[in-house]
């Protein structure tokens, strides 16, 4: 009993700084990324634009630098709490994961104690990093539906929303919370699980692959690789999953009621197909991978660094 109870503990506090890790990262997350991220978001939403940088110049010359940082409080917050989740969903199934493959091993008597490794496949990462995805997904959706709709809104007295709450209260109303803020989970779930399975899939055989190669403990891996592994697996999570963001976006600032264009995921995929062919599904994808390098390694980096300080 006293064991089981241990156990038990060890586990809430491995989940506790996995979260806690999370969040930290996912702050340096926003501060990194947030202008590029609204050059993203314009280039994915209008057609006012000729490229990356006609967008980021426009924007600067006609709204001021402080624009490249709109509608960042939400997602200080709400992304802070989203990578949270993630890093904590991760390292909970992988952990679920090496459990249920330590007890495979020790009922398979031909295996040598060499072989009988609670080590994840690289399927299971997947699975583990799109599991983190799904159970993001009810945080994530509407904390950017919120920064796009902020993003993307008429700059000066035009403006649609005072700020994050009133932008909440509005789309709650928009004609209801599932079909307003909630809007676009649907493509988003998709999204979640595709692209997060993608990253802690690649980062992790990359961490893995490194350890092997120079045969010594992760915590030896130098912080410049995980940066660069970090790096590089966000590059991973957006060419596999950017055209569901596509979608998510026009769906999250399509209008309401009469001005509604995209009734559905599907009937957004159709419009996009039909109106601007393959090439719409990856506008805006320059700036996107120029933006993952450093936010995904520095996300990767900070957890990293929490983790092993507070061990």
């Amino acid at each position: 009993m006293a064991d089981a109870l241990e156990e038990t503990n060890t586990g809430v506090s491995r989940t506790v700084k996995d979260l806690f890790a999370g969040a930290v990262g996912g702050i340096a997350q926003v501060l990194i990324g947030q202008p590029f991220d609204i050059v993203k978001v314009r280039l994915q939403t209008t057609t006012n634009y000729s490229g990356a940088y006609d967008c980021a110049t426009q924007i600067l010359r006609k709204e001021g630098p402080a624009a490249f940082y709109k509608g960042t409080l939400t997602p200080l917050i709400g992304i802070g709490a989203c990578v949270s989740v993630q890093f904590g969903a991760f390292n909970y199934a992988k952990r679920a994961f090496e459990t249920r493959n330590a007890a495979a091993a020790s009922t398979t008597s031909k295996l040598s104690p060499l072989e009988s490794s609670t080590q994840l496949s690289y399927g299971q990462y997947y699975l583990a990093g799109a599991f983190a995805g799904l159970s993001n997904t009810v945080l994530s959706s509407p904390i950017e539906h919120i920064r796009i709709r902020l993003q993307t809104q008429p700059h000066g007295a035009a403006r649609l929303y005072s700020g994050p709450l009133d932008c909440i209260s509005k789309l709650s109303r928009s004609p209801s919370i599932t079909q307003g803020l909630y809007r676009g989970t649907s493509v988003t779930l998709l999204r979640e699980a595709q692209a997060y399975g993608a990253w802690f899939l690649s980062f992790e055989y990359m961490m893995n692959a490194d350890v092997a190669r120079n045969n010594y403990a992760r915590s030896a891996v130098p912080t410049w690789k995980i940066a660069l592994y970090g790096g590089l697996a966000g590059e991973m999570l957006w060419l596999t999953s950017y055209p569901f963001d596509v979608v998510k976006s026009k769906m999250q600032t399509d209008g309401f009621g009469a001005q509604q264009k995209y009734g559905s995921m599907r009937a957004c995929f159709g419009s996009i197909w039909r109106t601007e062919g393959m090439r719409g599904f990856w506008r805006g994808i320059g700036p996107t991978l120029l933006r993952a390098l450093p936010v995904s390694a520095g996300t990767f980096v900070t957890v990293e660094m929490v983790m092993k300080a507070i061990n």
